[in-house]
């Protein structure tokens, strides 16, 4: 590696260099994207002239013979040592003297390391949060090669290396998500919303929870589609009652018209997991998914509010597993079946009677869906046991009714809609089907993607971060728990 006086003197000439290419432009009358595109790659090159110059700068990390470390007397090994380093602007191969007992074991102590910061691997953070920003995005081998591109083959790194990262910063979601200050007071609504649902994850090997690491790949030529395993998403946000009345909620459902004074949910929160191993756990346990979402929810919730101050709802759809999860988890919860899940039953029913797009089965719905929200669920259920009757339904249609019916019977106590109008609750679940698309959906389920388990949970973790607006705060979080694991202190 170059000096400190060669690598400044390089990056001069480099920058002399490069006014000379703005004159160029300007006498030659480049476009702006011209002198962008040829100057980027100029630049690149100065950035990893000077970044050689800060490196050379702090030496060789020679400390001596000897170098007291952890209450234990080290080594200074005869033969200096050399690392690679990747930059955004390219490799450097650093050489440093590391101490340790002796040449062959376990090196100990690298002071020129512990000086610069530098990370674990060979990636630099700078260019592993680049990278994963894409990969939260889009497939490994798309986002490396993107990457690639964009840096001029510069910053080269593999789809392995890509896929292994991100599960390594996976291990510090955790600690960073317990890390995290609460909502500001002033900022919350009065209204406690906790909410969960269920999403499928295509797998590479369903059954297979030892199986070794691997992230998602592509299907080879006919090779068959594999079973998904279910990933549960949940979130908590706070929003202000919104009291509204039963035309105003057919007005939206039926006819679109949204409601232009609607509350935000503030600060609002997602995550997600899956049944997996579980770290401290006997062997052959498994952590199960939905009850580690459900205990996070609860705990979310209890911090928010620890003087339940507020009204705590639970708003979900009709899975009988996240019931029995809310009455264990968030017992005191107003729990609400989410509307819209109603609704699309209501539209199966009607379609049991009246052709598609019909006005007959939009005045179907119209009608039940309002008997619905003023509360009269038991009306609709023997009105809809009637119809199997009079109607003489067989078949398909009779299965698909009775299933409706089924589902307002066991969720009654969930659909006391007229009461949650006049308080003021939400009774759509938006903010969950939404978190399951672009959570779950956007980037677990592209076409040919298959996914093991660890590889799963490591994007969903990740992908919730990042779409709750904390990346980057998450970044400094886990170059800080590095740092101090490597060198015992904060970056």
């Amino acid at each position: 590696m170059m000096s400190k006086e060669q690598a400044l003197h390089k990056a001069e000439r480099q920058f002399s260099q490069l006014s000379k290419l703005v004159d160029r432009a300007i006498h030659e009358g480049w476009r702006a994207d011209q002198l962008e595109r040829a100057s980027f790659a100029e630049l690149l090159d100065m950035g990893l002239s000077l970044l050689t110059a800060f490196v050379a700068a702090h030496g060789n990390g020679d400390q001596g013979a000897q170098i007291e470390h952890q209450e234990q007397t080290l080594q200074r090994l005869e033969q200096e040592h050399s690392r690679r380093y990747v930059s955004i602007y390219g490799p450097l191969e650093i050489s440093r003297y590391v101490y340790g007992t002796r040449e062959g074991q376990e090196i100990q102590r690298v002071p020129l390391d512990a000086r610069l910061g530098l990370p674990a691997g060979e990636i630099s953070y700078v260019l592993e949060d680049w990278l994963e920003r894409m990969c939260l995005k889009d497939a490994f081998r798309e986002s490396v090669n993107s990457l690639v591109e964009l840096l001029g083959g510069r910053a080269k790194v593999s789809v392995d290396t890509a896929e292994e990262h991100s599960r390594r910063m996976d291990q510090h979601t955790e600690s960073f998500r317990a890390s995290q200050p609460l909502p500001p007071p002033d900022e919350e609504g009065e209204l406690l919303v906790a909410t969960a649902d269920g999403k499928g994850v295509p797998m590479r090997r369903l059954a297979d929870l030892a199986a070794p690491p691997r992230v998602a790949h592509r299907r080879s030529k006919g090779e068959k589609t594999n079973k998904k395993q279910m990933s549960y998403v949940g979130a908590v946000y706070s929003i202000a009652r919104f009291p509204r009345t039963v035309d105003q909620i057919l007005d939206e459902l039926l006819r679109k018209q949204r409601a232009k004074d609607r509350p935000r949910p503030q600060h609002k929160r997602v995550w997600a997991e899956m049944t997996r191993p579980g770290e401290g756990l006997p062997e052959g346990s498994l952590l199960h998914g939905p009850s580690y979402l459900f205990a996070s929810l609860a705990v979310e919730c209890q911090a928010r509010d620890p003087e339940r101050e507020k009204v705590l709802i639970c708003l979900m759809d009709g899975e009988k597993q996240l019931w029995g999860l809310q009455e264990d988890w968030l017992g005191r919860a107003v729990p609400i079946l989410d509307l819209f899940h109603v609704n699309e039953r209501l539209w199966t029913a009607a379609h049991c009677f009246h052709r598609e797009t019909s006005p007959e089965a939009e005045q179907f719905v119209e009608r039940y869906l309002r008997m619905l929200l003023e509360g009269k669920v038991d009306s609709v259920i023997r009105s809809f046991r009637q119809l199997l009757v009079t109607r003489n339904l067989a078949g398909e249609k009779r299965q698909r009714l009775q299933a409706t019916i089924t589902y307002y019977d066991n969720n009654r106590e969930h659909m006391r809609y007229d009461v949650y109008l006049a308080a003021g609750y939400p009774i759509g679940s938006g903010v969950a089907e939404g978190a399951c698309r672009h959570l779950v959906k956007d980037r677990l389920e592209r076409t040919g993607m298959r996914w093991s388990l660890a590889g799963a949970q490591a994007m969903l973790h990740l992908r919730a971060l990042y779409i709750n607006g904390d990346w980057s705060a998450f970044v400094d979080h886990r170059i800080q728990q590095e740092q101090t694991t490597l060198y015992g202190q904060a970056a």
